[in-house]
């Protein structure tokens, strides 16, 4: 079965536990739906295929920073905006000095007629290549996320259990374009062991879905 491995890091990420809406408080470790979206930046066809992440290796120690940031309270619409009459600050705890090896496959549509091998190879060409549809962040738009060919860097030997974590906050069989997107939480049982977080299939009874849901 074919996978793809690639390799991202950045000085500070924020992967905000869905509980607290006002004072962003970051997750230990990088969350499969923050893997996603960095893949999705990379190489993204919505139609013909999704994203499966299988597997994230920490490759640093983790390590967390708490600052204030300036944030809008307001969301953005069509209206003009003040800005200075919109701030606030609030507190964030973040991660520090990240860096992840994410492992995952391709799931391809129903609809979809092409050659899978052609999928995976494009997706490995521009993480070569370096290339991106739109800058990958760790998170949060202003954390900067780089990215890469995997390397031999090995994981770090701590295990924990993270409890439930965030899977995703969307539904990954709907991929239709539409004005606003809904949302549809998902969770699941996160364990490290030995820096190593092994992701269950999105269509699987471990990933606790809202109910009506697969």
């Amino acid at each position: 079965m074919h996978k793809i491995k690639m390799e991202v890091w950045g000085d500070f990420a924020c992967f905000t536990r869905p509980e607290s809406k006002v004072e962003r408080l970051t997750y230990p470790v990088m969350t499969p739906s923050a893997a996603r979206g960095i893949l999705s930046a990379v190489y993204s066809k919505p139609a013909e295929f999704y994203w499966q992440i299988k597997q994230i290796e920490v490759l640093r120690p983790i390590r967390y920073i708490s600052f204030k940031r300036n944030e809008i309270k307001s969301k953005i619409s069509d209206k003009p905006m003040l800005v200075e009459d919109d701030r606030t600050q609030r507190q964030s705890v973040l991660l520090q000095d990240v860096r992840y090896r994410i492992t995952a496959e391709i799931i391809k549509r129903p609809d979809f007629s092409g050659k899978e091998q052609q999928l995976y190879h494009q997706a490995k060409r521009r993480i070569q290549e370096g290339k991106c549809f739109f800058q990958p962040s760790l998170g949060l738009r202003e954390f900067v996320c780089y990215f890469d060919e995997p390397s031999n860097i090995q994981p770090i030997q701590e295990s924990a259990d993270f409890g439930l974590m965030l899977y995703d906050v969307f539904d990954l069989h709907k991929f239709a374009v539409t004005k606003k997107a809904e949302p549809y939480i998902s969770l699941f049982h996160a364990e490290m062991k030995n820096g190593v977080i092994t992701v269950p299939e999105y269509d699987s009874d471990s990933v606790w879905k809202p109910a009506g849901g697969r």
